[in-house]
This record gives structure tokens, C-alpha cells and sequence, in this order.
């Protein structure tokens, strides 16, 4: 990992790691789930896990307003006036926690200006994590022990058979309409923010998706694909626009195609 990220770039993998065993502690237990008022699920894990990184954040940038999932349900968001605020999505998957398929991750991201500029992702269930910083360059962590990580980068997406990244529990008749439409498209069915590290890791090509989503859901994955070379741009389907940008009303963002190298 390079020697040129921040020092909260540095402390970001050991916070996550420490939020991920909260995660996993709940994990393993006869946990169950409650529904908030826009209908999604969450659990002890999610509130859990949101306490570790609002603690770690909390020490590391004082001065820096955090906006996290668990806290905006409950009605409390920050003003984020200034230049930078933490994005945190402190277990996004919480479907695939409940079905206990592993497809879960632990998202924080740094937004300055509107850009996604650091990020990680975490999947609690392998340990395995992806660390990304926006001009400086994107990682890889396989388990746990990795302190190093390894470089990767995102491939180009080729005009023939692409391997396309559909969301586990958000597949619609767009989106096979949309497959329709492509060359001999390869596709694989991937839980979370996963989705974004396959593609920043050159182990697949393209991320589809019409419906809105909050922005917690995407800016950690989309730091790491941008650093590694990718992008995630808005589009209708048919037209592609500006990348995703942060800290809009109600921070939903709409439709985006998130992909590999141009």
C-alpha cells in the first residue's frame, strides 16, 4: 500500500476490520431483523457496526461531519456545508447478512467536493477488503493478515461478451431488457458494494442499475473504482453522463453504470 495515502487513509482498513468484528460477532447468533420506516431491514450487526466507525471517525477527523445510514434513519443528518464529510454504510447488504450468504460489506468513504476521493470496502465474512484513494491508487486485501494489499486495476471493458454484475435482490425487467441489448453478455449475480471492487479488481466489466439508491450505498465502492481506473456515471439506460456525484437532497442517487477501464 503506498506510503502516500493519509494518515485516515492508513487508519481506514484497521477501522473497518474493527467494525467488521462487530458485524461477525452478531453473525454467528440467533439474531433478528426489524424494519425501518422506508421498509429496508436492519439489525444489531448494522447499528453495532455504525458505533465502531462513528467512535473511529470521531477520533481521527473531529472536524469532519460523518453521514451514516443507521443514524440518518433515526433523523439525524449533519450539515455538510463544508468542503468534506464521511460516507458510511456500516453494513450494506443487510439482505445477504440476513440470508447469511457472506455477500455483505462494511463501506466508509471520504467526499470532498462532491468527489468520492477515499474509500474502503470490507466483506466481514472472508476478511478480504479493497482500499481505493482517488490519484494515488487502489488495493487489495486477501483476509484479515494482509497489511500490504496488492495493486489492481480495473480492465478494459470489451465490446464483446462483457461480464456483467446484476445486484442480488434488485434485478428488474430493465435490466433484461438492457442485457438484451448488449454483445454476448456474460453475467454474475453479486450481493452489496462487492459489485464495484469485482469490477475495480479487472474481474469483470460492468454494474447496471435504473433505481435510485442512497449515496452510502455507492461512494465507498465507487473511491475504490475510480482509483483504480474504472468509473460510475449516471444514465437512463441509453445516454451516459457526468460521474456520480455526493451530497445531494435526501443523498439518493439515481440511475448509474458503474465500469471498468474506457
Amino acid at each position: 500500500m503506498s506510503s502516500t495515502l493519509q494518515p485516515s487513509g492508513e487508519a481506514l482498513l484497521p477501522l473497518a476490520r474493527a467494525a467488521a468484528e462487530a458485524i461477525m460477532a452478531v453473525y454467528g447468533t440467533a439474531f433478528s431483523a426489524r424494519t425501518k420506516a422506508d421498509r429496508s431491514p436492519v439489525t444489531d450487526a448494522d447499528e453495532a457496526a455504525e458505533a465502531v466507525i462513528l467512535r473511529g471517525l470521531a477520533t481521527l477527523t473531529p472536524d469532519i461531519p460523518v453521514v451514516a445510514e443507521e443514524q440518518v434513519a433515526r433523523g439525524h443528518a449533519p450539515q455538510i456545508e463544508g468542503e468534506q464529510f464521511w460516507l458510511v454504510d456500516p453494513l450494506d447488504g443487510t439482505r445477504e447478512f440476513i440470508d447469511r450468504n457472506g455477500e455483505f460489506t462494511v463501506n466508509i468513504a471520504l467526499v470532498r467536493q462532491g468527489i468520492p476521493v477515499l474509500g474502503v470496502v470490507l466483506a466481514p465474512a472472508t476478511g478480504d477488503a479493497w482500499l481505493g484513494a482517488v490519484g494515488i491508487g487502489a488495493w487489495r486485501f486477501n483476509g484479515v493478515k494482509d497489511t500490504k494489499g496488492q495493486t489492481i486495476r480495473a480492465r478494459r471493458v470489451p465490446a464483446v461478451a462483457p461480464m456483467v454484475l446484476i445486484s442480488r435482490n434488485h434485478r428488474d425487467a430493465q435490466i433484461d431488457g438492457w442485457l438484451k441489448q448488449q454483445v454476448m453478455p456474460q453475467t454474475c449475480t453479486v450481493g452489496s458494494s462487492l459489485k464495484f471492487c469485482r469490477i475495480a479488481e479487472g474481474a469483470a466489466d460492468l454494474y447496471p442499475r435504473f433505481a435510485s439508491i442512497s449515496e452510502w450505498d455507492t461512494a465507498a465502492g465507487q473511491a475504490v473504482l475510480e482509483a483504480a481506473g474504472g468509473g460510475v456515471l449516471t444514465w437512463d439506460g441509453e445516454r451516459i453522463g457526468a460521474p456520480l456525484r455526493y451530497g445531494k437532497v435526501a443523498f439518493r442517487n439515481p440511475g448509474f453504470l458503474a465500469r471498468g477501464a474506457p
